[in-house]
């Protein structure tokens, strides 16, 4: 399943930073735990078990697996991550054992899954703490996710973008089309910030600055540039950016288009990490 986090480095992003921009990305992600919660309630156990687009998971899958990294959020900034992560044994089997983490994932799912109404009672309770907890967090204090260590800020993006990607998984396994929203503003934020991450991680040279100029689903236009002048430039719809840096779409089926030396290279690799 995809996994979620940026690099804490990398090009300075021009609009609000601090406790206010942070603010604004829980605002976010409450109203993507509202859509979600539209989207499942009053589902019967048939409906549970339709396939969702995570090979091998069913919907209550999925909303499992969201809820156990909810968990596992709000336990990283309360301090208690070593505990959390023993009820859940996803990060010490990833991490002691070298297991990756989509397969620590799936075993955690595999371990605690129970009927579709009792796991989406779990994800409504922890949905609703994740959002208080982050709310009244310090955004700079560093916290444990994963294999590394990343701010509160970006933690917050990240729920965000696994709540959104997730969300669609879910929808589609009950045959209901979500619309796109000005909430993948943060996400395509989140994406565009994680490219220096993404080259370094396969071992790949990254040889300028990355701009993304692209369309929000209002037809305004979202531009992310560095500081420094950028050497490629990739544009198109933000939703089909996001999609692509969720794994829900290759880029050669969208309808993104890039210019400059790494334009390839970004619209392979494009994502949004856990580190």
């Amino acid at each position: 399943m995809n996994r979620v986090a940026a690099q804490c480095g990398g090009p300075v992003f021009a609009l609000r930073v601090g406790s206010v921009f942070v603010q604004d990305i829980v605002d976010a992600l409450a109203e993507q735990h509202a859509e979600l919660a539209s989207v499942i309630e009053g589902r019967t156990a048939a409906e549970w078990a339709q396939p969702s687009r995570c090979p091998g998971w069913d919907a209550a899958d999925v909303l499992l697996h969201l809820a156990q990294t909810h968990e596992m959020a709000v336990a990283t900034v309360h301090d208690r991550i070593a505990a959390a992560a023993a009820e859940t044994g996803f990060l010490p089997r990833e991490s002691a054992s070298g297991t990756p983490v989509d397969d620590a994932a799936a075993a955690a799912v595999a371990d605690q899954k129970t009927s579709g109404d009792e796991i989406a009672q779990r994800w409504y309770k922890t949905a609703d703490e994740l959002v208080k907890v982050l709310r009244d967090a310090d955004p700079s204090k560093r916290v444990v996710w994963v294999s590394g260590y990343l701010s509160v800020h970006t933690l917050t993006a990240t729920r965000l973008s696994e709540s959104w990607i997730h969300s669609g998984d879910i929808a589609d396994a009950f045959g209901v089309t979500l619309a796109p929203t000005d909430r993948l503003r943060h996400i395509a934020r989140l994406a565009w910030r994680t490219i220096p991450y993404a080259f370094e991680r396969e071992g790949r040279e990254l040889h300028g600055p990355v701009a993304f100029h692209l369309v929000g689903p209002g037809g305004d236009e979202w531009t992310f540039e560095p500081e420094a002048p950028a050497l490629t430039t990739i544009s198109g719809p933000a939703e089909e950016l996001c999609m692509v840096a969720a794994r829900r779409i290759a880029a050669k089926d969208s309808s993104l288009r890039g210019n400059g030396p790494d334009a390839s290279g970004v619209l392979e690799l494009v994502r949004t990490y856990a580190l």
